[in-house]
């Protein structure tokens, strides 16, 4: 993971602060980013919707390969969609939701999938503000402090939040929460 600009971390817990209150939910509340990908204009699209026109990828993606794809933000002009693997745990959507969410909410500029030879192009900048806002919209800061003050199981916590045991433990561990909390 590349170091953040100053002040990113900030800038993400506020963000994930105000997207709550947008939706009329307390600080700490768990979110539901298929309802936020609505409220904020985004179409989901699952990839099982593409068997009929892309038949093999879609094959490939969901029973060969299956890791191999978890979502992409596709841009037509300045509309967005998100296409996601809907073969994954519902953890494992809502996390790649989420992270392509955050990279609306950072405005992300669209960038070309793939290099003249063939080879995905990304930028890592990108990919670690959206994997940083993408988990503090599913816990936020506020959220994993009242998870170290409950001092809820790491499975009661992700069944609460949504989210993957691992995703809580991540969100544990950079908020410090339970440091914090103690």
């Amino acid at each position: 993971m590349a170091a953040f600009r100053r002040g990113f971390k900030k800038e993400a817990n506020d963000i994930a602060r105000a997207t709550r209150a947008d939706l009329g939910l307390a600080a700490n509340a768990p979110i539901d980013v298929w309802e936020l990908a609505k409220e904020l204009g985004i179409p989901l699209v699952k990839l099982s919707e593409f068997a009929k026109q892309a038949p093999k990828a879609v094959r490939h993606f969901t029973n060969v390969e299956t890791g191999a794809f978890s979502a992409m933000t596709v841009f037509c002009g300045d509309r967005r969609m998100i296409v996601y693997n809907d073969r994954h745990s519902l953890t494992r959507q809502a996390s790649d939701i989420a992270h392509e969410i955050a990279h609306a909410l950072l405005f992300h500029p669209p960038q070309v999938a793939l290099s003249e030879h063939g080879c995905r192009n990304w930028s890592d900048v990108y990919e670690d503000e959206a994997n940083w806002l993408g988990g503090a919209l599913l816990i936020s800061e506020e959220a994993a402090l009242l998870i170290a003050r409950r001092r809820l199981a790491l499975d009661e916590a992700a069944a609460e939040y949504g989210v993957s045991r691992e995703m809580v433990t991540y969100r544990l561990n950079v908020t410090a929460a339970r440091r914090r909390v103690a």
